[in-house]
C-alpha cells in the first residue's frame, strides 16, 4: 500500500492557517524531571482522558495509542496473548504481552525486571491521560526501555460525583463499568469497577474480564502526599484461536488455528497488586519520593501442543528519589534528580501434558524463576542563562546503572537435565541533549542515548540442542545493546496550532532473534546488529473552537545490519525486521457543536463528532521476508458521533461508533517466526458499538 502518496496531500491539507484558539500545555515526565511538554527535550505524546474515551470501548491500550507516532499498537482480537505494542521497533518480536518497552501505571512499574509486562491490567475506563515517550531520554527508566507507557487514573475532584456506564457492540461484546469518586477533608478517592465479555469474532475466541482499580490521595501534612493504588485483574476465561497460514486466512479468517478446538486453547489470569506513593516538599526547591508495591499474579495456559503450563508469581519494588533546584547556580537556574529502583520477580513454573484441554499425568516441568533488578539514576536539566537575562539553551545530561539477575531452579532435573543457573547483566546508560529555544514559539532539541535490552525468563525457558527444543535454562543469551540519536523541533506557529517532527537513529548490537521454535517453544539466540531510521510528525490545528483537525505520521525502517542465521536458516543483512511497518498515518477530523473539550470543559455538552483514519503499510512476520509470511499494508475509516446532556443533576451521554466503516480486509497483528507459519491473526470486518453513561453529581 503506498500511503506515502496521499501524506503530502493530508499535510498540506491540515497545515493550512489556524484560528487565535488557545491550546492546553501539559506537564509530562521528560526522563526522570517533569517539564512543560512543549519544552522537553524528547518526543512526547499526551493522550488525554476524552481522547481515550472517544477511541473505542475502553478495552484495549491499542485502541487510543494509534495516534502516537513511533508506537504500533496491533490488535490481535485475542485476549490469551494480549495486544502487540512496539515503539521505534522495540518489543515487535513479542508472543504476547509487552516486552522491550517499559508499562509504569501511578507512578508502580507494571513491568518486571527482565522486561516483560502486560497491558490489560491498565483501567481505561477510569483513565486519565496516557503519556508515551520515545528516544534517548526513555533509557533512564533502565532494562528494556526502547519506550515508556504511562497511564495516569484520574483523580477526586471537588464535586463528589457517581457514574455508571455500557458499551455493547457486534461479536457479542459487552463492557458495563461503576465509577465512584469524592473528597472528604484532606482525603480523594476514585473506585472503579468493570467487566467485559465478548464472544469473539473467531471461533474459540471468547473472552471475560473483571476489573476493580481504585486511588486514594490524601495530604497528610501541608507538604506531604500519600498516593494508594490498589488494582484487581481477573480474566477467568480467555480462549485462544491461534494465529493463521496464509492459507487459512484467505480461506475463512473467522476459524481458528490448526489444533486449537481439540486442544480447547485458553487462558486464565488473575493478578493482586497494591501500592503506595509518598511526596514530600521540604521547601527550598527540594522535594523527596518514596514508591513501594507488591502483587501476585497465577496464569494458566492451554497449549495447541496438547500441554498447560503454568506461572505464580510474587512481584515487589522499592523506589524513592530526591528532586531539587539551584535558582543562583552560575549561568541560569540547575534541576536535578537522583534516585534508586529495586524490583523483584518470583515465580513458580510448571508444566505437564493435556487431553483435551484438561491436565493428564505427572509434572514435566517444575522450575522457580526469579528476576530481579538495583538500578540508581540521576539527571539535571541546565536552563542556561545569557547576560540579558534570556533562555536560549537547555541541556540535559542524565545517567542509569542497571544490575538485572536472572535466576532459575529446576526441581525436575531428571527430565530433560538439569536447568538451574543464573545470569547477571550490568549496563551503565547515560544521556546528553541539547535544546534550543530559538523563538517562544519554536523549540529544536537534540539527543543522543545508550539503552540495553536483557532476555526476559521466558526467552531464556528453553535451549536448543541437535536441533531440538529443551526445558534448560539459557544461560548465553546476552543483552543486547543500543545507540539513539535523535533531533526534533517543536513548533507553535498559533496558539491554535502545533507541530512536532523528530527524526531518529537507532543502532543495535546483539539483538535478540529466534534460534528455533517447534510446539509452542522457542529458543533465542543473539544477532549482530540491527539498525532503525526513522521520522515522526504530529500536527494538531484548531480551526474553529469547533474544529479541530490531527495529523500523527511516521516512517520506521527496521533492517537487520549483519547476516546471521536462525536455526539452518540464513539471514542475509538487509531485511526487514518482523511486525514492523514502514509506514503509519492517523489522522482525524473532529467537531463539536458546543466546543471542543478542554482543560477547562473537559466534557462540554451538546453534539460531538469525529472521523478517523488509520493507516500502516505492509510488514512481515518473519525474518527471512518470504511471500508467505507478507502482510499488505491497509487504510480504514472509523466513525464516531456523541451527544451530551444535563438531566436535572444527571449528566447523560449516549455515543455509537463504527469502526472499519469500508470493511477492508485487514490483519490485526502477526506471531512473529511462528514455527508452523500460522503467523496471522486476522482483524476485524466493519463493526459497530453504541455506549451510553450517566453521570449524577452527589
Amino acid at each position: 500500500m503506498k500511503t506515502h502518496l496521499s501524506w503530502g496531500a493530508v499535510l498540506t491539507l491540515l497545515s493550512m492557517g489556524a484560528q487565535a484558539q488557545a491550546t492546553d500545555e501539559v506537564t509530562v515526565q521528560s526522563g526522570r524531571l517533569a517539564q512543560k511538554q512543549f519544552d522537553a527535550p524528547a518526543s512526547l505524546k499526551v493522550i488525554d482522558g476524552d481522547a481515550i474515551r472517544n477511541a473505542g470501548a475502553q478495552v484495549n491500550l491499542s485502541e487510543a495509542l494509534a495516534q502516537a507516532p513511533g508506537v504500533v499498537a496491533l490488535n490481535r482480537n485475542n485476549y490469551a496473548q494480549d495486544v502487540q505494542i512496539s515503539i521505534r521497533g522495540f518489543g515487535a518480536r513479542s508472543a504476547f504481552g509487552l516486552r522491550g518497552i517499559r508499562l509504569i501505571t501511578d507512578g508502580i512499574p507494571a513491568t518486571t525486571p527482565d522486561g516483560q509486562g502486560q497491558a490489560s491490567t491498565v483501567s481505561l475506563t477510569s483513565a486519565e491521560r496516557i503519556e508515551v515517550l520515545t528516544g534517548p531520554l526513555a533509557q533512564l527508566y533502565g532494562n528494556s526501555a526502547g519506550g515508556v507507557i504511562q497511564t495516569f487514573t484520574r483523580e477526586a475532584g471537588a464535586q463528589p460525583e457517581a457514574q455508571v456506564s455500557s458499551t455493547m457492540g457486534n461479536y457479542g461484546l459487552r463492557r458495563n463499568d461503576a465509577q465512584l469518586s469524592g473528597r472528604t477533608g484532606n482525603v480523594g478517592i476514585v473506585v472503579d469497577y468493570s467487566t467485559f465479555d465478548i464472544a469473539g469474532y473467531r471461533s474459540n475466541s471468547a473472552a471475560q474480564r473483571k476489573q476493580f482499580n481504585a486511588v486514594v490521595t490524601t495530604q497528610l501534612q501541608e507538604a506531604t502526599r500519600l498516593k494508594l493504588i490498589a488494582n484487581v485483574f481477573d480474566m477467568p476465561l480467555a480462549q485462544d484461536p491461534l494465529g493463521l497460514t496464509a492459507a487459512q486466512l484467505k480461506a475463512d479468517p473467522t476459524q481458528a488455528g490448526t489444533g486449537a478446538l481439540t486442544n480447547r486453547t485458553r487462558k486464565a489470569v488473575k493478578q493482586n497488586q497494591v501500592g503506595a506513593v509518598l511526596d514530600h516538599n521540604f521547601g527550598n526547591d527540594l522535594e523527596m519520593q518514596w514508591r513501594a508495591y507488591t502483587g501476585t499474579r497465577e496464569n494458566l495456559q492451554y497449549q495447541a501442543s496438547a500441554s498447560w503450563v503454568g506461572l505464580s508469581r510474587d512481584f515487589y519494588g522499592l523506589g524513592g528519589q530526591l528532586k531539587g533546584k539551584v535558582r543562583d547556580a552560575a549561568y541560569g537556574p540547575l534541576e536535578w534528580v537522583v534516585g534508586f529502583d529495586a524490583d523483584q520477580s518470583t515465580e513458580r513454573r510448571q508444566g505437564g501434558a493435556a487431553v483435551a484441554g484438561e491436565k493428564s499425568g505427572v509434572l514435566t516441568r517444575n522450575e522457580l524463576n526469579q528476576a530481579g533488578n538495583t538500578d540508581a539514576f540521576g539527571q539535571f536539566n541546565w536552563h542556561w542563562t545569557d547576560a540579558q537575562g534570556h533562555n536560549p539553551y537547555t541541556f540535559t545530561g542524565g545517567v542509569r546503572r542497571s544490575q538485572v539477575q536472572l535466576k532459575n531452579t529446576d526441581d525436575l532435573p531428571l527430565v530433560e537435565g538439569d536447568g538451574t543457573g543464573k545470569v547477571n547483566y550490568a549496563a551503565t546508560s547515560p544521556v546528553l541533549g541539547a535544546t534550543w529555544h530559538a523563538l517562544n514559539t519554536l523549540n529544536v532539541y537534540a539527543n543522543w542515548g545508550q539503552g540495553f535490552e536483557t532476555p526476559t525468563l521466558a526467552e531464556a525457558s528453553y535451549t536448543a540442542q541437535n536441533n531440538a527444543l529443551i526445558g534448560l535454562f539459557n544461560t548465553n543469551l546476552l543483552a543486547s545493546r543500543s545507540q539513539h540519536s535523535e533531533v526534533g523541533l517543536k513548533w507553535t506557529p498559533s496558539p491554535a496550532m502545533r507541530l512536532d517532527a523528530a527524526f531518529f537513529h537507532i543502532g543495535t548490537d546483539n539483538e535478540i532473534v529466534t534460534l528455533l521454535s517447534s510446539g509452542g517453544k522457542t529458543a533465542y539466540k543473539n544477532a549482530a546488529k540491527t539498525q532503525r531510521d526513522g521520522a515522526e510528525l504530529a500536527l494538531k490545528n484548531d480551526w474553529t473552537p469547533q474544529w479541530r483537525t490531527q495529523l500523527s505520521m511516521a516512517w520506521l525502517r527496521a533492517v537487520y545490519a549483519s547476516d546471521f542465521t536462525s536455526g539452518t536458516t540464513p539471514i542475509t543483512s538487509g531485511k526487514r525486521m518482523p511486525g514492523i511497518p514502514e509506514q503509519q498515518l492517523f489522522a482525524s477530523v473532529q467537531w463539536a457543536d458546543q466546543g471542543l473539550a478542554s482543560k477547562a470543559n473537559p466534557r462540554p455538552l451538546g453534539w460531538s463528532a469525529s472521523a478517523d483514519w488509520i493507516a500502516r503499510s505492509n510488514l512481515w512476520a518473519n525474518d527471512t521476508n518470504t511471500a508467505d509470511a507478507s502482510v499488505a499494508g491497509f487504510g480504514q475509516v472509523n466513525l464516531r458521533v456523541r451527544h451530551r446532556q444535563l438531566l436535572g443533576s444527571v449528566r447523560a451521554e449516549l455515543w455509537a461508533g463504527v469502526d472499519n466503516l469500508m470493511d477492508k480486509p485487514t490483519v490485526g497483528s502477526v506471531i512473529v517466526n511462528q514455527a508452523a507459519k500460522q503467523y496471522f491473526e486476522p482483524g476485524l470486518p466493519r463493526n459497530a458499538m453504541v455506549g451510553m453513561s450517566l453521570t449524577l453529581a452527589l
